[in-house]
């Protein structure tokens, strides 16, 4: 898709290393559109089109604790990341590297120093805690490595309890049509400790799109799966996402399950406080 982008603002801009009106996107949207052009490369710059495909924009994000001596401790210092409506990406780095806290600023159960994190047009980073909490239960889902499912509850109900927070009605054929699409059809009514571990995640992925997010974040989805059932996992996040044209950024420390994706991102060259503790 982006690649058929760039090619209709490359055929309208016969620019090199210059900045020209895109009279091909002005004609789309009907009002103002650059195309860049970079020596002699597509690049798809365009202003309208890049805000419309963006699905996540990281920018200059900085986040930081404090020390019981007063001082701070820098966690994460990410100049830029971006996905695309659709896109499946991996962060890669090893364990305590920020991989986490990353995944909770982007969902804004974090708060950060500094910086911009835009989700579909929207930037977190500006909305009041209530308003980040409603943000993300209809824009993001999210995969914890902990599953957090709900003992009481069953595999259904843990799935309709993400309806619960959007402030719209619940749709239980949603919900098991998800529950089904993930192998569970049959498990309905079965609460987490009748399931096993791999079964749990299943549905702690059925709960983080229920609300058809655009966005998708999965902490090390596999850690906790045996290494029999991880792939089965990998396959079933990548094959759902991709059905529901949901963007997912996956973190991870395992080489096997970075492999598989197209675009990798290493935690080491993205955190630029990983890079002052290299030096």
């Amino acid at each position: 898709m982006l690649a058929g982008v760039a090619n209709l603002i490359w055929n309208a801009c016969v620019a090199e290393a210059t900045v020209k009106k895109c009279k091909q996107c002005a004609a789309i949207h009907g009002r103002r559109a650059f195309a860049t052009v970079h020596s002699g490369r597509k690049s798809l710059n365009c202003f309208v089109l890049r805000r419309e495909l963006t699905m996540l924009l990281v920018e200059n994000v900085k986040k930081s604790y404090r020390e019981p001596d007063g001082g701070r401790l820098a966690i994460l210092d990410v100049p830029h990341l971006a996905l695309a409506a659709g896109e499946q990406v991996v962060i890669r780095g090893r364990s305590g590297g920020g991989k986490t806290t990353l995944l909770n600023a982007i969902a804004g159960l974090a708060t950060v120093d500094e910086g911009r994190v835009v989700v579909n047009g929207t930037d977190v980073t500006r909305l009041p805690e209530a308003a980040r909490d409603r943000f993300r239960a209809r824009n993001i889902g999210f995969v914890f490595q902990t599953f957090n499912l709900l003992a009481g509850f069953t595999a259904l109900e843990n799935v309709q309890l993400g309806m619960t927070f959007t402030g719209q009605r619940s749709d239980s054929q949603r919900a098991a049509e998800l529950l089904e699409r993930v192998g569970l059809g049959h498990r309905l009514t079965h609460k987490p400790g009748a399931l096993s571990v791999g079964e749990q995640q299943r549905v702690a992925v059925a709960r983080a799109l229920v609300n058809r997010p655009g966005l998708l974040l999965a902490d090390e989805p596999t850690a906790n799966i045996d290494p029999a059932h991880q792939q089965q996992v990998v396959d079933l996040l990548r094959e759902v996402c991709r059905a529901e044209n949901v963007a997912m950024l996956l973190v991870t420390h395992s080489p096997e399950v970075a492999s598989q994706f197209e675009r990798v991102e290493d935690l080491e060259t993205l955190n630029r406080v990983l890079w002052r503790h290299a030096g």
